[in-house]
């Protein structure tokens, strides 16, 4: 089991994007003095709910300012970006860090994104196969050229080459953002491991690993592949000495976070969008996730493993909303749940 955490840099009521900023990069450089395994890096765009808007250039940034740790985008939204571009800075980021980085990918949602970046909702109802697709030929290929619906260039270099075929070195590991039945073959078909988000529990998360295992088979992938994917459940985690105190932290902070961040996402089309209240949302993440003691915390992700065959973690670290809470819940992660967990 592999335990990180996740970060959105949220900017919580009252406060600046520097400080949300601040906060995500110090709560790294900590995950990586604590012994986590990972941090994921979220990405949005002109919403509070999260403050980066690339999630691979604050990945550049952590990887410096890290020695140990993995960092991960959960997620580059790829719709918005060409996968070329993003292919370049994923294999700078894979050989500059000595293999720490990886390549979270997702189709994001129909926001005025994709208006401002010049994508159109087109690449996001129905562009983001074609999109992964040249990704990762570019991750693996020597040479790549495209004669898609959206994409259409002469064969070129890959340059820098990120997987080598001379050393079998491979390139970066690529993770999909799965929230449907169609994301999830989308996933499997390529052998592509899933990203799965906080709002779902333990039971929903089984039935998408269930089916991804059944289009991987499906689709000529080998039993030693299906075991060895590593599929990633986003998650909260608070730790106090009393669940009580976990929560109550929590429900004095989200909920202002989530009703500002949530509310401020516009739709590209004007659809009508339904919106979760804000407080209910945040107690049903408390009962879904590990928010509570120590132990609690632990026996929490232990049981999600066992039910789900889900071995990596992210999880959102910063809900009080507070540098030193911040610094403090991580800490406690490291020295208090990992011991348990190994």
């Amino acid at each position: 089991m592999r335990v990180g955490s996740f970060v959105l840099a949220g900017r919580y009521p009252g406060q600046g994007d520097g400080e949300a900023l601040h906060r995500a990069v110090r709560s790294a450089e900590v995950a990586d003095e604590a012994g986590l395994d990972t941090v994921w890096l979220a990405e949005h765009h002109f919403v509070p709910y999260g403050t980066c808007p690339s999630a691979v250039t604050l990945a550049a940034l952590l990887l410096g300012r890290t020695r140990r740790v993995r960092v991960g985008t959960a997620v580059s939204v790829l719709p918005g970006v060409h996968p070329v571009a993003l292919g370049e800075q994923a294999a700078l980021l894979h050989i500059t860090s000595g293999g720490r980085f990886t390549l979270g990918v997702g189709r994001g949602g129909p926001w005025v994104d994709l208006e401002v970046f010049g994508a159109g909702l087109g690449a996001y109802e129905h562009g983001f196969p074609e999109s992964l697709d040249l990704l990762l030929r570019w991750l693996r290929e020597p040479s790549v050229g495209a004669s898609g619906e959206r994409y259409a260039f002469r064969e070129v270099p890959v340059v820098p080459r990120p997987a080598d075929a001379l050393t079998e070195a491979p390139g970066p590991e690529v993770v999909v953002a799965c929230t449907s039945p169609g994301s999830v073959r989308l996933a499997a078909e390529r052998g592509l491991p899933m990203l799965l988000g906080m709002h779902s529990g333990d039971e929903e998360k089984a039935e998408m690993v269930a089916l991804w295992r059944r289009h991987a088979r499906a689709s000529g992938r080998t039993p030693e592949e299906i075991a060895a994917a590593g599929h990633v459940s986003a998650g909260v985690c608070q730790l106090a000495d009393s669940r009580s105190d976990a929560v109550e932290t929590l429900l004095k902070a989200m909920p202002g976070w989530l009703k500002q961040g949530l509310e401020a996402h516009v739709t590209v089309d004007g659809r009508a969008r339904a919106m979760r209240d804000p407080y209910a949302y945040t107690e049903l993440l408390c009962g879904l996730h590990p928010v509570g003691t120590p132990r609690l915390a632990a026996d929490r992700l232990a049981a999600t493993a066992e039910r789900t065959g889900i071995s990596r973690f992210a999880l959102l670290v910063e809900g009080s909303g507070d540098l030193d809470a911040t610094e403090q819940n991580v800490r406690r992660l490291g020295a208090e749940v990992l011991p348990r967990l190994r």
